[in-house]
């Protein structure tokens, strides 16, 4: 076999290029983050005990290692081993909680000397492949009730374990699988119902007198009976609905307060009324809204930042990495990320669409699905418009496992891109 077939002819460098970007980028702000003027800041002296910077240098060298890595292997490689590959990440996360180190309250480590893997991470593009392969297959149907059930499986299995490890935010980033079935054939049902459901908790919350909420539910409820002229069977569903919408309202309370665990209902309530306790459950998001803010128009300057430099925004290298980007650039800084991000996205929307095979299209829409959740909740979460779930902003937060893995899942997607024309050839 010739070496191009291995490589592939027709590599995207735009998305390299902005892959490239986003990591440079990102790194700095590592860097800027743990910058202190009255300490050596060489990136070269490896003498001492390694800063966060330097440490991403490493993971950056490695990541590159797999890219190598990816792009010369035969690319027939992932469609072949994906539940290999799906089945060995599982394995790796099964021994977590026996001999997994806990981080942040987490235990999701194994740790490796000085450093540590997540698996949970990898567990990202091992459950694309999974399921692009089994999205993939012969005389696949997705109005199948069994192939439906059996891809709920192969997300309900990586969520679980991660579950288990207390990791609540990476476990829900294998809801956005959802987005994929449903560009595959699935009934957008579940995901009117998901976000029907979130609009419910979310106003159950907000509205102290949940007798509001049922009269506003009863009167809806008279309303559409009236407009189905009373047929029996309509006023029957509608009936249904609305005694299952007002059940799940009075379930809202019993769900905060016997099934979520404390810090996960302090980060509900810092998220519904942060200035309500500035100092305990407020903390962060307080904190890091004033970094932001602080950043005004155009920022206070590289390394110039006090809010990160003082340690009043928790997690300012890692979760709320974004507040140091605010800081010290300001909103001119912020713009020219998100804009980055955003063209960075709407170009893997583009290589999606464009793959010949199913495989490959399921594989990319799992792809842009996955940091899409990335890059809007933790963007969001740092400016108090989701709740503190703890999962990284792609590229740019500190950590070897988040970097290598999004690295591995961005370039699976350009291998199987840069063989598209080869398709019709090997079928």
């Amino acid at each position: 076999m010739m070496r191009d077939d291995i490589i592939g002819q027709d590599v995207d460098w735009t998305t390299i290029f902005l892959f490239l970007a986003l990591v440079f980028l990102g790194w700095t702000n590592i860097y800027a983050a743990g910058y202190d003027d009255e300490l050596s800041n060489s990136l070269f002296d490896f003498s001492g005990s390694m800063t966060n910077a330097q440490r991403q240098l490493i993971f950056i060298g490695a990541s590159m290692v797999l890219i190598v890595g990816i792009m010369v292997i035969e690319v027939r490689f992932f469609d072949a081993f994906g539940y290999v590959i799906y089945i060995a990440i599982l394995f790796l996360m099964l021994l977590v909680p026996f001999i997994g180190k806990e981080v942040g309250g987490n235990k999701s480590w194994i740790g490796i000397g000085t450093f540590g893997v997540q698996p949970s991470e990898f567990a990202k593009f091992a459950t694309a492949l999974a399921v692009a392969k089994f999205i993939g297959s012969v005389n696949f149907k997705m109005d199948n009730f069994r192939n439906q059930l059996s891809l709920f499986v192969l997300i309900a299995l990586p969520m679980g374990l991660t579950l288990l490890q207390k990791d609540f935010g990476t476990a829900m980033v294998f809801t956005v699988f959802l987005l994929v079935f449903f560009r595959e054939g699935m009934s957008p049902f579940l995901l009117i119902a998901g976000t029907s459901a979130a609009i419910i908790f979310i106003l159950t919350l907000l509205v102290p007198n949940q007798l509001y909420l049922h009269g506003g539910i009863i009167v809806i409820l008279l309303i559409a009976i009236s407009a189905s002229r009373k047929k029996l069977k309509r006023v029957v569903l509608l009936t249904a609905g609305a005694v299952m919408l007002m059940g799940a309202i009075e379930s809202v309370d019993y769900v905060v307060t016997n099934v979520l665990k404390p810090h996960h209902q302090n980060r509900l309530k810092a998220l519904l009324n942060p200035d309500a306790d500035p100092r305990g459950y407020g903390w962060n998001v307080t904190q890091s809204k004033i970094a932001i803010g602080s950043g005004g128009f155009s920022g206070k300057g590289f390394l110039n930042g006090t809010q990160t430099k003082f340690d009043f925004v928790p997690e300012q290298d890692t979760d709320f990495i974004f507040c140091t980007i605010g800081e010290e650039h300001g909103w001119i800084g912020s713009l020219v990320i998100i804009g980055l991000f955003t063209i960075f996205l709407l170009r893997l929307v583009y290589l999606a669409e464009r793959q010949k095979q199913r495989f490959a299209r399921a594989f990319g829409y799992s792809v842009v699905s996955i940091f899409f959740f990335h890059f809007a909740v933790n963007i969001g979460m740092t400016i108090g418009l989701f709740p503190v779930i703890g999962i990284p902003l792609p590229f740019f937060s500190y950590g070897g496992s988040a970097l290598m893995g999004f690295t591995v899942l961005l370039f699976i997607l350009l291998k199987l891109d840069s063989h598209r024309g080869q398709v019709l050839q090997r079928v």
